[in-house]
């Protein structure tokens, strides 16, 4: 049995990095790779609810993988269609709310109808919030936050100067949940990519070698107890 890990965070969000590559070093076309880092996603929300983290944020597909080869992005498209709407019994069986984070203009109406049907029959669910950012880039978000304040200054409802960190996050997509406490980021990358730049302000990180596909148990469990050992400070010094 795993040796309980105190100090578990809250919030988890991760960088689902590595699935192509993950299928290249065995040979197989890039579609059985995002395949296998789709299934795993099912994998670590298990372990989650069983550590008693409350919230996981994974990146599914951002603003800029639109570039990606035109198969790709219709394989990709296919395979969270397909999941969000197979995933549901299973997210209603183990008590896991779903939402989805990101500019749904961009998504086809079966899809957004599909987002729709999930967050709504498991809105009353708690074991887990499993979000799924879609479609989704940090500065397209803060942009359509910003749109969104000067179209209400426009119109009188508040002032410039009445601008706080607060009337911003509100306007974002994660206004409902708690800034991350940990980012994870699979395969070897280094960087945010553009995810949660807002978010992400005073979150601690952990970056892995490990393919997204490969990321288990052990990996996870890895990466928060590195977590557990560290002091957060958000911007304040250490005390004496």
């Amino acid at each position: 049995m795993a040796e309980e890990i105190k100090n578990v965070p809250r919030h988890v969000a991760i960088i689902l990095d590595g699935n192509g590559r993950w299928a290249k070093q065995r040979n197989l076309p890039r579609t059985m790779g995002h395949k296998a880092g789709a299934d795993n996603v099912e994998t670590i929300s298990d372990v989650c609810i069983a550590m008693g983290i409350r919230y996981l944020t994974v990146y599914a597909f951002s603003t800029e993988n639109w570039k990606r080869s035109e198969d790709e992005v219709s394989y990709l498209m296919g395979l969270m269609r397909w999941y969000l709407k197979n995933y549901l019994d299973t997210a209603l069986r183990k008590g896991i709310r779903m939402r989805v984070i990101g500019d749904r203009s961009g998504l086809d109406p079966e899809m957004v109808e599909e987002i729709r049907r999930d967050e709504e029959l498991t809105a009353h669910l708690t074991n887990l919030e499993l979000t799924f950012a879609i479609n989704y880039g940090g500065r397209d978000e803060i942009v359509r936050a910003v749109k969104d304040l000067a179209e209400d200054i426009r119109k009188g409802e508040i002032l410039p100067e009445d601008i706080t960190e607060e009337q911003i996050s509100r306007r974002l997509d994660t206004r409902e949940l708690p800034d991350p406490d940990l980012m994870i980021r699979t395969s070897g990358e280094e960087r945010l990519s553009n995810f949660l730049l807002w978010q992400l302000a005073y979150s601690e990180f952990c970056f892995t070698d490990k393919y997204w596909p490969d990321f288990s148990e052990e990996d996870l469990r890895a990466a928060v107890d590195s977590y557990s050992r560290r002091e957060r400070r958000f911007g304040g010094r250490k005390q004496a």
